[in-house]
């Protein structure tokens, strides 16, 4: 059971969140910028940039053709040869600042919802861990894993409306006022749950996530006798069950990035179409393309979600050493 205060935990889940943006951000900026120079991985009308942590979406490249928008981060006319080449040509001849395009709306968003996932996640554990009965030194893995699952269903529901605004303010690029009045149109025509639009499908990807990753990671604990974690450890563990996680929901994952595209595209040119069904998306890329196309992109997935795992676990158990060392500390003193 956790021995720390919830105010400790959303610290160290805060920190986490802030260091994995920071660490991943440039990573996935230099990957967008190499798929922006090659048009035909930018085809469609808008894309996904994701750091590991926030999924944002851009306006896709071809619309230069008509008005250029050369001051778009991933429209910046710089040839780039390769992922090493793209670090050193953005960072001399932008600055360095620009390998963290982005970083600033991944941090509005992603740290409440990191925080909220997190804290949620420690309590709901310890909740279930007191109920059980006899000798709880080396606790249930499943304990972890329907914890993981309960809590992002909550961290999704809290931040789902505010997802659903940040995504029209990238898509569409207009005012906080133009927002508040098209979120009220909207609200008076199909209700206000009209503000969680996409909550299903992120659940469908999300929940299924988190029961595998907190599953293996206490499975990793236990088995490893690891209950107060070293770092060394945190990274190893974290990117192990990150990467069994999101293996095993890749389809998930696929299903959810096409939604995501469909509704970034209708909210950018025709307000009125139809989104598809997450069932009917799943049918269409299963007819299409078969398994192969529910499972494709495994590699670009596992590269950005293992290193991703490994930091934040790793950042946020030793942010919680470092308190409960502190909390031990003051118990000394006191005495």
């Amino acid at each position: 059971m956790s021995d720390l205060k919830p105010l400790h935990q959303m610290v160290s889940s805060c920190t986490g969140a802030v260091i994995t943006a920071v660490f991943m951000t440039p990573f996935d900026v230099v990957k967008v910028r190499l798929q922006a120079q090659q048009r035909a991985e930018l085809s469609r009308t808008c894309f996904l940039y994701c750091n590991g942590l926030m999924d944002h979406i851009c306006k896709c490249a071809q619309s230069i053709c008509t008005h250029p928008e050369r001051d778009l981060w991933y429209n910046r006319p710089v040839q780039l040869n390769g992922t090493l080449d793209a670090f050193v040509k953005i960072s001399k001849q932008e600055g360095i600042q620009s390998l963290w395009a982005g970083l600033p709306p991944t941090l509005i968003v992603a740290i409440p919802n990191t925080v909220i996932y997190f804290t949620t996640y420690e309590q709901l554990r310890a909740a279930v861990l007191r109920y059980l009965p006899g000798d709880r030194q080396d606790p249930p893995s499943w304990a972890g894993g329907v914890a993981g699952g309960l809590a992002r269903i909550w961290s999704v529901s809290v931040v789902s409306p505010f997802e659903l605004i940040r995504t029209k303010m990238q898509a569409q690029s207009i005012s906080y006022k133009e927002l508040v009045k098209t979120l009220q149109m909207e609200i008076t025509n199909t209700g206000i749950i009209s503000l969680w639009k996409g909550w299903v499908p992120t659940i469908l990807r999300d929940v299924p996530f988190s029961v595998m990753y907190w599953y293996s990671y206490e499975m990793l604990k236990t088995t490893m006798n690891q209950q107060q974690p070293t770092i060394h450890f945190s990274m190893f563990a974290g990117a192990v069950s990150g990467g069994i996680a999101g293996a095993l929901t890749l389809p998930l994952d696929v299903i959810k990035t096409h939604r995501q595209i469909e509704i970034g595209e209708k909210e950018l040119f025709s307000a009125n179409s139809k989104s598809s069904s997450t069932k009917q998306m799943l049918l269409n890329i299963y007819k299409l393309q078969g398994m192969k196309g529910l499972f494709s992109g495994l590699v670009p997935r596992l590269a950005k979600v293992m290193p991703a795992c490994a930091i934040m676990i790793s950042t946020y158990e030793y942010a919680k050493r470092f308190f409960r060392n502190h909390n031990q500390l003051d118990s000394v003193c006191k005495e």
